[in-house]
């Protein structure tokens, strides 16, 4: 058997061009599988891993994806914004251990601004369960202080004590500028790979001060009002069991309508409504690696008659029937193992140099090394199409073999 893949490599190195041409149309399809799914998993990994140890997050009566998207994505907006007093009230309740209020609706240069209090640094958790740390400098102690996201600070190339001038709504344009109010950068966050990298944290404080309109004599008057209303809040509960009735109690909220969600079922509600998609991006997928593999076997049957004189020679010199089928199997297999190998690569370079770009664009990060068990499972079906596309030249072979002569007639 070695002798025979010798001789099919051997064979191959004799038709380079083609093998080439062929290996690369295999290795084409592979990377556009293999990437559709890298995409495809972490996507939903970085999903799932955005906010943890939440267990409820509460917001204007809306449904629960849109709150879900607001608050913890920064995509669209609120339908409306809680009162500090409804705040205040499920503070109260005994079942909640720490809350984390945000308000939104400003910007800074594409980025969304977050008010929020110094309890967000201390309880919001990504991935599993992992705290937030700070790069650089500390949270927000003055009122005018900010905290940026690694992101903000690689694309707009801040430092620590920038000035930062924030916008009023999400066009950042001069005439909604707050250019009476800068900020001064105070912290930079640790890469997350979450929106928190895109995000610009002020405290509620300081959203109030830029909003009302403050002189500095009055700045200490300011600072002694209660805000009042954001936009959601992040509950986290003394036990998991008071999850569902501290649910209902908020939904059924009888001071102003309310929505509250769980994190983790809202991001599977999200997900499902993305498999139609996904599943269609895998489809097409897998037509491409057909494709590619119907191009090797279009390549191997239209070289087949070429060789015909090649397949009799090695007859005559006492190669029987079953050899010529399994130089053509063999073949099929090398071609197939090239276009996957080649195809991997191609995907390395390609997450190598895009993954900067999807990761600063979309928040996305992707695994570039770790080949999944999954993935080697798509390979390993690639692999066995491959093969199973090589019988039926080998099956012509193996039928030319027992008539041609050392003349053939062309």
């Amino acid at each position: 058997m070695i002798e025979i893949i010798n001789l099919a490599r051997r064979s191959l190195l004799n038709r380079k061009n083609t093998a080439l041409l062929t290996t690369l149309t295999v290795a084409v399809s592979v990377l556009l599988l293999l990437g559709v799914e890298r995409v495809r998993v972490q996507a939903k990994n970085s999903f799932a891993n955005t906010i943890s140890g939440t267990d409820l997050i509460m917001g204007a009566r809306s449904g629960q994806i849109n709150l879900l998207l607001y608050s913890v994505f920064h995509i669209g907006n609120a339908t409306n914004n809680v009162s500090w007093e409804t705040v205040k009230d499920i503070r109260a309740d005994r079942a909640v251990k720490w809350i984390i209020p945000i308000s939104l609706g400003d910007s800074h240069r594409g980025f969304r601004v977050t008010g929020t209090t110094g309890d967000f640094f201390t309880y919001y958790r990504y991935g599993k369960k992992q705290l937030l740390s700070f790069r650089e400098g500390k949270a927000f102690s003055d009122v005018f202080d900010v905290v940026i996201g690694a992101e903000v600070a690689r694309q707009l190339n801040y430092e620590l004590g920038d000035e930062i001038i924030i916008a009023h709504g999400l066009s950042d344009r001069s005439f909604t500028r707050h250019n009476d109010s800068p900020f001064s950068v105070s912290g930079i966050l640790s890469a997350t790979g979450t929106p928190i990298d895109r995000g610009i944290f002020v405290s509620l404080k300081a959203i109030d001060a830029i909003h009302i309109g403050w002189k500095q004599e009055d700045l200490d008057t300011i600072l002694q009002r209660e805000p009042e209303a954001i936009t959601a809040v992040f509950l986290g509960l003394s036990s998991k069991l008071q999850t569902f009735s501290l649910q209902r109690k908020i939904n059924e909220y009888p001071e102003e309508p309310l929505t509250a969600v769980i994190p983790g079922l809202a991001l599977s509600e999200l997900w499902s409504m993305m498999s139609v998609a996904e599943q269609t991006l895998l489809i097409i997928s897998g037509f491409v690696v057909a494709a590619g593999l119907l191009g090797m076997l279009s390549s191997l049957l239209t070289g087949l008659n070429e060789r015909r004189r090649e397949m009799a020679v090695l007859r005559a010199v006492g190669a029987r029937p079953i050899h010529v089928f399994m130089l053509l199997i063999s073949e099929a297999t090398l071609l197939t193992f090239g276009g996957i190998i080649l195809g991997v690569l191609l995907l390395i370079a390609g997450l190598s140099l895009g993954g900067p770009i999807l990761h600063s664009q979309y928040g996305l990060v992707l695994d570039v090394w770790h080949i999944t068990n999954h993935e080697l499972l798509l390979l390993g079906v690639v692999q066995a199409a491959g093969m199973c596309i090589g019988v039926l030249p080998a099956i012509s072979a193996y039928r030319q073999s027992l008539t041609d002569g050392m003349t053939i007639k062309v």
